[in-house]
């Protein structure tokens, strides 16, 4: 990491410190506790100054809003190339994404919900993988309204809630589904800029099924401004190709031991009028997915979740290392001639993942885990397609280096022919602090990559830097530091590691680096 970036890191979490630290003092002075009564329990009253937030965020009943600020500074080497001597491996750059939302609610039960959002970015080093590149320097990028639905609960008087428009499905929050394996970011070539789907969502509840039934019909289109315009237009593309989509998700919560979740997802992608240069390299698919997750808390201190996944249907894979789709660049082709095609191959893919979790109870929060998944890869004798297709599922659920080291074998977040199992430890040091650890080994089931993207003079040129003769991927470890320095702040700081093994040609470590700041009003 430069000296520049380091200092600029050091300060940034120096100031933070001493802001944080000043909110706490006044807190401390200004908030009181109601007295305790038989009736009621003990309440806490807000400080002039949360109150007055409170009243600036909410000035009436049926209207509400809100904004963030995230910076984040951001260093790798050779994690997209998997090459340190290829042309721009190392990258240096910060990033400023700032949204402002609001919700209003004209009549009970129905609201009508906004958020625009921009991200900023400074290149200390030349950009690599940007509209922007190859210069350093700043790069404005564009506004996007990356949330824009109306939503109607309880329709006519029924247990159904009606979404649609722009709207998030992130795990961990009302709005997710399951850990969000397959579903959870629309937009995956914008990084964590945005991540929405337009579309239209039906949630049904049995309550005393303790069940609920959601109905998902999805159109997502590549381009950012097809369906709705943007700010300082660039034309980013949030997708390599037209994706529509539909989504049958069931979640039965009888048994607290054993939740379960089964779902029908159909995912159909259409290259048609979209670029097929470098990164933004299409395809044309009809993919059904079938699966089931099982989740619960055993005894209090063991945590489990187990999802698994079948695929059918049929892809035109362009980046397909075949006689017919041979790249100027000279990728060699690596697939039996009578797996060789252009055209359509029938898919045969599965997928599983798991996680264990020991939960001490202690002072410190120690939580042990230990992290086990399967993505079957495509097999270079067959003239099936076996390549797991995480659909929606293009975003850094288990590691950065996971998600950005697939550009030049698959796409960005296309994980697949992986098997990766190892330990996690947590805990807390202090109150707000979350101090975590992980080791991986990383496995590849063929020892080939069928895929390779790119054109010549492009940060992806070239083919995936694959060995075509080994199996291990490589040892990944990982270390997080997160801590919420009051209400409105919190940050982390986040490392991780990559020792490749024989899978690659490259054995030089890959890194990545990134240390985050967030104010939310």
């Amino acid at each position: 990491m430069t000296t520049r970036t380091q200092t600029l890191i050091i300060l940034s979490l120096a100031a933070t410190v001493i802001v944080a630290q000043a909110q706490t003092n006044q807190t401390s002075r200004t908030t009181q506790v109601a007295p305790a009564t038989a009736a009621a329990p003990v309440a806490l009253t807000l400080s002039p100054t949360e109150q007055a937030i409170k009243d600036i965020k909410n000035p009436v009943s049926w209207f509400s809003w809100g904004a963030d600020l995230r910076i984040r500074n951001e260093y790798f080497h050779s994690l997209i190339t998997l090459d340190p001597r290829a042309l721009r491996a190392e990258q240096d750059y910060f990033r400023f994404r700032g949204r402002i939302w609001a919700s209003v609610t004209p009549v009970e039960d129905v609201s009508v919900n906004a958020r625009l959002t921009d991200e900023v970015r400074e290149w200390l080093k030349p950009a690599g993988y940007t509209p922007y590149s190859p210069h350093s320097g700043l790069d404005w990028r564009e506004g996007l309204i990356d949330n824009l639905n109306i939503q109607w609960r309880n329709v006519l008087e029924q247990p159904l809630n009606v979404t649609v428009g722009r709207q998030d499905y992130l795990p961990g929050t009302p709005s997710g589904l399951g850990d969000g394996w397959l579903v959870g970011d629309g937009t995956p070539q914008d990084g964590s800029w945005t991540y929405f789907l337009d579309s239209a969502r039906f949630t049904y509840t049995l309550k005393e099924q303790h069940t609920t039934i959601d109905v998902i019909g999805i159109i997502q289109e590549a381009k950012d401004d097809v369906w709705l315009p943007t700010i300082n237009p660039q034309h980013y593309y949030l997708t390599e190709q037209n994706e529509k989509g539909a989504i049958l998700w069931v979640a039965n919560k009888s048994v607290p031991e054993a939740n379960f979740d089964g779902y029908f997802i159909y995912k159909h992608d259409e290259a048609s009028d979209i670029s097929p240069v470098a990164q933004f390299r299409p395809d044309n698919a009809d993919i059904y997915t079938v699966g089931g997750r099982v989740s619960g808390l055993v005894d209090e201190h063991w945590k489990y979740s187990v999802e698994g996944a079948y695929q059918f249907g049929r892809k035109q894979d362009l980046n397909l290392n075949s006689a017919s789709t041979a790249h100027p660049d000279g990728n060699n082709l690596v697939l039996a001639p009578s797996a060789q095609t252009g055209g359509f191959r029938d898919i045969d893919a599965f997928g599983v993942t798991s996680k264990l979790t020991y939960l001490f109870k202690d002072k410190l929060n120690n939580r042990l885990s230990f992290s086990c998944e399967l993505l079957s890869g495509d097999n270079p004798n067959s003239k099936n397609d076996e390549m797991f297709d995480v659909l929606w599922g293009r975003w850094p659920q288990w590691s950065e280096i996971g998600l950005y080291s697939y550009a030049k074998e698959t796409r960005i977040g296309q994980e697949a022919n992986l098997i990766r199992f190892g330990p996690g430890w947590s805990f807390a040091p202090v109150k707000d602090m979350d101090l975590s650890f992980a080791y991986m080994a990383l496995f590849a089931p063929q020892d080939v990559a069928t895929r390779a993207t790119g054109s010549t003079g492009t940060l992806f040129a070239g083919n995936a830097n694959t060995s075509d003769h080994g199996n291990f991927r490589g040892h990944f470890a990982q270390a997080v530091l997160k801590y919420k320095f009051s209400q409105h702040l919190s940050g982390h700081l986040w490392s991780e590691l990559l020792f490749p093994g024989d899978y690659y040609v490259n054995r030089d470590a890959i890194s990545f680096l990134r240390g985050e700041l967030t104010f939310a009003f």
